[in-house]
């Protein structure tokens, strides 16, 4: 933990706090290792505390304690004692913890029971018994908080997904909760979308009316506005609790041997000091990193390394003029062609609602194409059988649960190679392998639907990767992971390509599209808005505008410091500033 005078810097004096947590240990029926083990903190009437641990260390456990869910709902066993808003959650019946204690999730359509904005929102409030003559002005104050109010009788279906989870967000603010607890509630929104809902916890937080937890893998945008860092690890144990750059500069090896993410201008940061570039205060900002690279502009080196274009290579899949409308009536593809060359790693991406999901299912014949329109390897999808494609092609969906078949996370990872008929030996031997690369193996015989989103996630990938395709298609690969598992998963990715695989990525993290892709596509309202390199995409500002994504931190700090020193190459990954500051030699 910090030091007393590190842990108390910048809290707010009062007589009780806000959220009150000692010795909460949780422990669930069935598992021998507890969620959460002894973890005390305190947070303070209005500070914003962001939560952050690697993936399955008892973040959403805690949120669910925070309510009353657990022990309450939850047949969790929980020692210990949570105080909320004066509350024992323990104790105080459900109904009057939410009064006090809001809670958005990370699937917002999760949370939804009736057909329009304003009935959803009414629905919370009938049901903690607020007069029908108070609900109008609870409605419309929610709404306004959230930018929403001109959505009012907007159906719930007809919302995208950034104004599904502000809606959700609107929906807990009407109850006029104390405590507003945020479970990675930006996971299923583009980055346009999830810049969207930061800006209304911003309007909230400068309110001073709620204090705010939030347990997110985004951090970039949030930094501005945390005042309190919960760092959790391994085992549900809470490392440390502080001020954030306090944690990120004393704890950098806990955060690397758990795989935390981090602020990426505080990575840039990290790995400038190995090389001997020492950055200081410590950045947790862009435009706290701009400040603080300033002085070294003048060492910049200008001159990049000659690209070298890549070998003439078949297409691993070929699309031709593919449109698709679903039965609704409604238009999800219109004319799409590209090709993506075998041994590459593709990124597909665009807003919410694009198509880009619509496209990938007919690449792996689940959405049956028209004749002709995909080809696989240089044939029609048509002329594989249903048998024989499971053997090239492998699918990751955006959400694991939907592919989930079987009672035991073996059995589900076995699952495809019994499907091909091998040898029980040689099943055993891959399946053994591949879940403990992963991190599962003590996970065999848990049902799929009992482990965290991050280890569903895990498992999804392993199910797919075990079966070594000829083209892997993800939705979303790095969702819900911590930064160690991510780099499992990628690097499990890029051998895929160096052994001749082509992997296509469908993804809002314009990051991993910066590191990892070759190439790129963007779909906007169905049709292909870009076909082409990444470094084109990410310097075309009107593109990216018009695709509903923002420039991931080091892209808009390359923008940054473009405009300081002439002739400076855009740089948009860790690697590239390296070499532009001499560190990478």
């Amino acid at each position: 933990m910090l030091s007393p005078s590190l842990a108390s810097a910048g809290r707010r004096s009062s007589l009780e706090p806000a959220v009150l947590v000692e010795g909460l240990t949780v422990k669930y029926p069935g598992r021998k290792c507890p969620a959460l083990e002894e973890v005390s903190f305190s947070i303070q009437p209005g500070e914003l505390a962001l939560v952050l641990g690697p993936s399955g260390c008892g973040k959403s456990t805690l949120a669910l304690c925070l309510n009353g869910v657990i022990p309450q709902a939850i047949g969790a066993m929980m020692d210990g004692q949570v105080r909320v808003a004066g509350l024992d959650t323990r104790h105080a019946p459900l109904n009057r913890l939410s009064e006090k204690v809001g809670v958005v999730f990370q699937d917002p359509e999760s949370q939804f029971c009736l057909l329009t904005v304003e009935e959803e929102i009414a629905f919370g409030l009938e049901n903690l018994g607020i007069p029908p003559g108070e609900m109008p002005g609870r409605i419309a104050a929610a709404l306004e908080l959230v930018g929403l109010s001109e959505l009012r009788d907007r159906r719930i279906d007809r919302l995208s997904g950034g104004q599904k989870q502000r809606l959700a967000l609107a929906c807990v603010l009407a109850m006029e909760p104390q405590v507003l607890v945020l479970d990675e509630p930006t996971a299923h929104l583009d980055p346009q979308a999830a810049a969207e809902f930061f800006s209304a916890v911003a309007h909230l937080k400068a309110t001073g009316q709620h204090t705010i937890i939030v347990i997110e893998h985004r951090l970039d945008d949030l930094m501005p506005l945390v005042d309190r860092v919960l760092l959790f690890g391994p085992g549900g144990r809470l490392l440390a609790e502080g001020p954030p750059r306090a944690v990120f500069a004393t704890y950098r090896q806990d955060l690397d041997r758990s795989g935390i993410w981090i602020p990426q201008v505080t990575e840039l940061a990290y790995r400038l000091a190995e090389a001997g570039v020492e950055i200081d205060p410590l950045p947790l900002t862009v435009e706290e990193a701009a400040e603080a690279l300033e002085p070294y502009l003048g060492r910049v080196c200008l001159r990049w390394p000659p690209i070298v274009d890549p070998p003439e290579r078949q297409p691993a899949t070929e699309v031709r003029r593919l449109s698709y409308r679903f039965p609704s009536g409604f238009q999800a593809l219109r004319e799409v062609s590209l090709a993506i060359p075998e041994g590459s790693f593709f990124a597909l991406v665009g807003p919410n609602g694009a198509g880009k999901s619509t496209l990938a299912l007919h690449l792996v014949g689940v959405l049956e194409p028209p004749p002709g329109a995909v080809r696989l390897l240089g044939r029609p999808l048509g002329a594989y059988t249903r048998q024989g494609l499971p053997h090239l092609v492998s699918y990751v969906f955006q959400n694991p649960e939907h592919q989930f078949l079987t009672g035991t996370v073996y059995d589900e990872v076995a699952f495809g190679l019994r499907v091909q008929g091998l040898a029980e030996r040689e099943v055993e031997a891959r399946v053994s392998a591949i879940l403990e690369e992963f991190g599962l193996a003590s996970l065999a015989p848990a049902h799929p639907f009992t482990l965290s989103q991050g280890e569903k996630r895990r498992l999804s990938v392993a199910t797919a990767l075990v079966l070594r395709p000829r083209l892997l298609i993800l939705d979303e690969p790095t969702f819900g992971q911590d930064r160690r598992t991510t780099a499992l998963i990628m690097g499990r990715l890029r051998e895929l390509v160096r052994g001749g695989g082509t992997v296509v990525a469908i993804t809002h993290d314009l990051r991993l599209v910066a590191e990892e892709a070759s190439a790129a596509g963007v779909l906007v309202a169905g049709q292909l808005a870009f076909l082409g390199p990444v470094a084109a995409l990410l310097g075309s500002t009107s593109l990216l505008r018009r695709a509903g994504l923002v420039p991931p931190p080091l892209v808009r700090l390359g923008q940054r410091l473009a405009e300081q020193r002439d002739g400076l190459p855009l740089l948009s990954t860790i690697e590239h500033y390296l070499a532009a500051l001499g560190a990478g030699r």
